[in-house]
């Protein structure tokens, strides 16, 4: 499987800038403002997750149909807004899940099939930029061969691997749901991390600096440093982020009891 990953790292030189170079960017910013701040504005980002992923359902149970997809995203930000706790353990909990789930899919990966990696570059000439079109058709064609790779490894897992990835899960769920706060926090944080791992590989993967061998080489080490980032993001945003909640509820309660003052004043002088 990793083959697969290394092959999509050599074509990918190859690739429009667009398709690399923007998305890098913007997961670079977004997890920026994430891991740091996302604490600050957990509403919104609680609506946003809500909206993109009510979107995405809605496009792929209607047939495709945009409209329905834009209603989906409106009534899913709503209930996201008005159950976010629960949402923020659901994510907690998946994050938890996901994780997991690669750290134990590792020993189980090398019993997949072989591996048999796409190479649609070989229709174009060899050097030859891939245009738009094209980076995004081998994209589709990387991600549908390495879904099929990792279908196969999952069922060479234990069960015990699976109830590992499930008990996991509830515990996290149960404790991310009465420790709200902190789960939000290190919901922000690890999401942050990756979204700002995968903007760096995007780009790193433009440069041809091969990030994806170096990571697997390493995998210990930026599992490490994702874990650092990570309790950092955490305990930042829950620090900081209290502090400037306290200030704005002081700063609130400033203005309410200068706008009574100011009542109580006219109300003495009209009697």
């Amino acid at each position: 499987m990793l083959d697969i990953l290394q092959n999509f790292e050599q074509a990918s030189a190859r690739f429009a800038p667009l398709v690399l170079i923007t998305p890098g960017l913007v997961a670079i910013a977004v997890g920026l403002f994430v891991w740091l701040c996302g604490l600050r504005f957990r509403r919104l980002l609680v609506s946003l997750l809500g909206a993109i992923g009510g979107a995405v359902c809605g496009f792929l149970l209607t047939g495709r149909n945009i409209v329905a997809a834009m209603v989906a995203a409106g009534v899913a930000a709503l209930a996201a807004i008005i159950f976010a706790r629960l949402l923020i353990t659901i994510l907690l909990a998946a994050l938890v899940a996901i994780l997991a789930f690669a750290v134990l899919l590792g020993p189980y990966i090398k019993a997949a099939e072989p591996a048999n990696p796409p190479n649609p570059g070989q229709t174009a000439n060899q050097g030859s930029a891939f245009t738009i079109r094209q980076s995004i058709e081998i994209l589709k064609a990387y991600a549908v061969d390495f879904s099929s790779k990792v279908k196969h490894a999952c069922l060479q897992m234990p069960v015990y691997s699976w109830a590992i990835i499930a008990g996991l899960a509830v515990i996290f769920a149960v404790a991310g749901f009465w420790l709200w706060r902190l789960a939000s926090a290190l919901c922000c944080a690890a999401l942050g991390a990756l979204l700002i791992f995968a903007g760096m590989i995007l780009l790193l993967l433009y440069k041809g600096s091969a990030p994806i061998t170096k990571i697997a080489d390493k995998a210990s080490f930026y599992g490490t440093v994702f874990i650092a980032m990570t309790a950092f993001g955490t305990v930042e945003q829950l620090l900081l982020c209290r502090c400037a909640e306290r200030r704005s509820s002081r700063k609130k309660q400033a203005i309410e009891d200068k706008q009574e003052s100011e009542q109580t004043t006219r109300s003495w002088r009209t009697t």
